[in-house]
């Protein structure tokens, strides 16, 4: 009988956990966090001051037992990810090391990424290969931070999102290629800025231009976000042209062609994401949306 109590103690236990709502103080925090280093020309000293002042905050949140779910201790630790000594290092290892026990669902990058660069912060070599530098002896490319390869395995890295250590140096290469996002500011040409990525792709290996169907998607999204729908349209669909087989690349074009209202095109350019690939539910739920409320009836 005191087993079945007990058992039921703890199935009642999970449960209040699974139903405890996250922190939204803290969700808010963390979204400030990440959407102050997306927001295009940043003011360092500014955005200093505001980390610090989150940080601060998360510590009063934790000495009065605030942090419930692995939400909340993953967002403590996305904020102290971002300080500047090992205290708040040490504190996002223990943060992000704690949320992933408590929900496995969440982002497990976010540990490894903890991991070396609080050993960084300490002068040790990173072990995951996640954390770059830049080095001013060579013009201040993008670098590797030095890495212990002998303590955890290429399996160990991918259960955590790193990339293996060949990926890792094609990484370190593609950081130090050029934006096309910045050719488009400095030339303020989108046709000139199209001209250049095709060109680009046809040097292949060879390019100066970060121009893979990842990099030019996100340009695209980066169009978006400044409410450059024309031109976010011209550059998703230059994606379709050179990534025929990119089945995220027709998705985002049809959500800019959506937002254009060109219905019809939309519908279309997510029918060929679907074609790709046939497990795209975002695809599925637009198009019924588009035909639902096109249809006449």
């Amino acid at each position: 009988m005191k087993k079945l109590v007990l058992i039921f103690l703890m199935l009642c236990f999970r449960a209040e956990i699974s139903l405890a709502q996250h922190n939204q103080e803290l969700q808010e925090m963390a979204d400030q966090d990440q959407q102050s280093r997306f927001s295009g020309n940043i003011d360092w000293v500014q955005l200093n001051r505001e980390d610090s002042l989150r940080r601060q905050r998360v510590v009063e949140l934790i000495k009065s037992d605030s942090l419930i779910t692995g939400k909340d201790f993953y967002n403590a630790g996305i904020i102290f990810q971002h300080g500047i000594d090992t205290i708040s290092s040490s504190l996002a290892v223990k943060c992000f090391g704690k949320a992933i026990k408590m929900d496995s669902t969440l982002n497990k990058w976010w540990y490894a990424a903890a991991v070396d660069r609080d050993l960084m912060r300490r002068g040790e070599p990173q072990i995951y290969g996640t954390q770059y530098i830049q080095n001013e002896s060579t013009g201040g490319k993008l670098q590797q931070y030095k890495i212990d390869t002998t303590q955890v395995t290429d399996e160990v890295r991918i259960y955590y999102g790193v990339e293996t250590l060949a990926q890792q140096q094609e990484k370190e290469r593609l950081l130090n290629l050029k934006s096309p996002g910045a050719f488009y500011v400095s030339s303020g040409s989108m046709e000139e800025t199209l001209k250049l990525m095709e060109r680009e792709f046809e040097k292949g290996p060879d390019a100066e231009y970060n121009v893979r169907e990842e990099a030019i998607n996100s340009f695209g999204y980066q169009l978006l976000g400044q409410q450059k729908l024309q031109e976010a349209i011209q550059v998703l669909e230059l994606n379709t042209r050179l990534y025929p087989s990119g089945a995220n690349t027709f998705d985002s074009l049809g959500e800019a062609l959506r937002l254009d209202g060109r219905i019809e095109e939309s519908i279309r350019a997510y029918s060929k994401s679907l074609e790709l690939d046939p497990e795209n539910v975002n695809a599925k739920i637009a198009i019924r949306e588009m035909e639902t409320s096109t249809d006449p009836r």
